[in-house]
C-alpha cells in the first residue's frame, strides 16, 4: 500500500522512513544575550488515550493547517467526503475497530503499552475517537488546528516521542481498511493518509514549540481540601513552578494513586497573586481520579498537572454582557469568569444561571452571592429542579433579551447540547456561544 510520507527528504524521496514520517523540526534560534540558548528542540509528542474534547477558538488558519482538496461553494472537500464515508461504514462496529486498532498498536509496538493506563476499559477509545473526530472535520481548519495544537502540547506530559506517530497512523489505516472493506479503496486510503500525516505534523510542531517555553508537567501540592457535599470537594493546590493560565480554562490532573490516568478539571478562580489553583471535583461512579481526589486526597499530597488549555475565556476587547450557564461542578469556570471581570474593573453585565438537582447541590452559591453583593453588575440565579423536568437552559426564556450577550456554557454534555439549541433559539448567534466540548463545538461551528 503506497502512501505519501508527511514530508519528503531533501531529494524529494521519503528517505526510507516509511509512512507518516515526521518532518524535521528546525533548530531553535539562539536567545538574546543574557538568556539561555537552546539546542534544536527534542520533539516530544505522543499518542495517549486521555483526551478532553477540544476548545472553541476563533482564529485564522495557521501556516501548517490540514491539507485539503477544497470543493467549490463551501462544500465538503473530496478527502472529507471519503473520510465521512468511512465513518458511516464503521459506525455500527466502532468497538471492534477500537479493539483491533489497539491490538495492532501493541503487537507492533509493545513499548507503547506503557504510555497507557494499566486498565483501559473506560477510556481505550479516546485516542482513536480523537483521531477520527478530527479527521472527519478537516474542512473546519481554524478550529481543528487549534484543537490539534492543544493535543500536541498536552501529549508532552506522557514523556513520549514524535516517532511514535508513524505506528499510530499505520495501525489506524490497518483498522479502518479491515473493518470498512465495502467502501475501502486506494483513493480512500490516500485521503486518510493525507489527513493523518498533516494532523500529526501540527501536533508535533506544537509540542516542539511548547518545549521551549514550558515544562511537560507541574507537580502541585494539595494545601486545602474542603468537602462541600458527600461527593463534591474543593481542592486548592500549589504548583512547584509558575503556572500561567486564563480564567475559563482547564487542565489535566494525575493522582499518585492512578498513574498515567489523567482527567480534566477547570480552574475555579481567576489567576491569584499567591499562585494557588483551585478545582471543584465531583466523585462519579467508577471514577478513579475523581473518587481519589474527593475521598482519599489530603493536604500534603502531591498531584501532577498538565498544561492549561481551553478558550472559554472573556473577550476584554468588548463590553458585551456575559450570559453564563453552569450546571453542577460546571459552575467552577463560571466563577472564574466572574472574578476575571471583577478584577478588570469593567462594569459590564454578567448574568449567571446556576443549575442543580437539589438545594444541597448548590455547594458554591454562597460565594457567588457574596460576589453579587459586591458587584451591582452581577446577577446570580439558582435553578433547582428536583423532578428533573426543567432543563437549565430553558430557564433563560423567562429573562432577557440576550441577543447582545456572549454566552458561556459549562456542565454535563447534555446540558451543553440543549444549551446550544436554546441559545440559538433566543437569538444568540453561534459565533458568540463559548464552551469546551469538541463534538458540540463542531456543530456550533458548522
Amino acid at each position: 500500500m503506497d502512501a505519501p510520507t508527511t514530508t519528503p527528504g531533501e531529494n524529494g524521496m521519503s528517505g526510507g522512513d516509511g509512512w507518516f514520517a515526521p518532518r524535521k523540526t528546525l533548530p531553535a534560534s539562539p536567545r538574546d544575550a543574557g538568556h539561555a540558548v537552546h539546542e534544536s528542540p527534542r520533539v516530544v509528542a505522543a499518542p495517549s488515550p486521555q483526551h478532553r474534547s477540544a476548545p472553541q477558538h476563533h482564529g485564522t488558519a495557521p501556516e501548517h493547517g490540514p491539507a485539503q482538496r477544497v470543493a467549490p461553494g463551501g462544500e465538503a472537500s473530496a478527502d472529507t467526503v471519503l473520510i465521512r464515508r468511512t465513518m458511516t461504514e464503521i459506525g455500527p462496529i466502532a468497538d471492534k475497530v477500537t479493539s483491533y486498532f489497539y491490538a495492532l498498536l501493541f503487537i507492533r509496538r509493545p513499548d507503547l503499552r506503557a504510555l497507557f493506563p494499566p486498565a483501559m476499559d473506560t477510556q481505550r477509545d479516546r485516542l482513536l475517537k480523537a483521531l477520527l473526530t478530527a479527521a472527519e472535520h478537516l474542512d473546519n481548519t481554524p478550529v481543528l488546528v487549534d484543537y490539534l495544537r492543544d493535543l500536541g502540547r498536552g501529549h508532552r506530559k506522557y514523556g513520549t516521542l514524535a516517532e511514535h506517530y508513524p505506528a499510530v497512523g499505520e495501525c489506524l489505516i490497518g483498522a479502518l481498511s479491515t473493518y470498512a472493506p465495502a467502501v475501502w479503496s486506494p483513493e480512500m486510503e490516500a485521503a486518510w493518509v493525507r489527513a493523518y500525516t498533516t494532523m500529526a505534523q501540527v501536533m508535533i510542531d506544537a509540542a516542539a514549540a511548547d518545549e521551549l517555553r514550558s515544562p511537560a508537567w507541574w507537580h502541585a501540592e494539595i494545601v486545602a481540601h474542603d468537602l462541600r457535599t458527600p461527593d463534591v470537594a474543593i481542592l486548592t493546590v500549589r504548583p512547584d513552578q509558575p503556572y500561567s493560565f486564563l480564567a475559563g480554562q482547564y487542565t489535566s490532573v494525575e493522582t499518585p494513586w492512578w498513574p498515567r490516568v489523567w482527567r480534566h478539571y477547570s480552574f475555579a478562580s481567576a489567576p491569584r497573586p499567591d499562585g494557588l489553583l483551585t478545582f471543584h471535583v465531583k466523585a462519579v461512579s467508577a471514577g478513579w481520579v475523581s473518587n481519589a481526589l474527593v475521598r482519599r486526597a489530603r493536604p500534603g499530597d502531591v498531584i501532577r498537572l498538565g498544561p492549561p488549555t481551553g478558550s472559554m475565556t472573556v473577550d476584554h476587547t468588548t463590553d458585551s454582557g456575559l450570559l453564563c450557564l453552569g450546571g453542577g461542578t460546571g459552575i467552577a469556570p463560571i466563577r472564574a469568569l466572574v472574578e476575571d471581570v471583577a478584577e478588570r474593573g469593567a462594569r459590564r453585565p454578567v448574568e449567571v444561571f446556576y443549575g442543580a438537582r437539589t438545594d444541597r447541590d448548590l455547594y458554591d452559591i454562597d460565594t457567588l452571592l457574596r460576589l453579587q453583593q459586591s458587584h451591582p453588575w452581577l446577577s446570580v440565579r439558582a435553578v433547582v429542579d428536583q423532578q428533573a423536568r426543567l432543563r437549565l437552559p430553558d430557564a433563560l426564556r423567562d429573562y432577557g433579551p440576550w441577543n447582545e450577550y456572549d454566552a458561556y456554557l459549562s456542565g454535563p454534555p447534555g446540558m451543553i447540547r440543549s444549551g446550544i439549541d436554546t441559545l440559538r433559539d433566543i437569538g444568540i448567534p453561534s459565533s458568540r456561544i463559548r464552551h469546551d466540548s469538541l463534538e458540540e463545538l463542531l456543530v456550533v461551528g458548522s
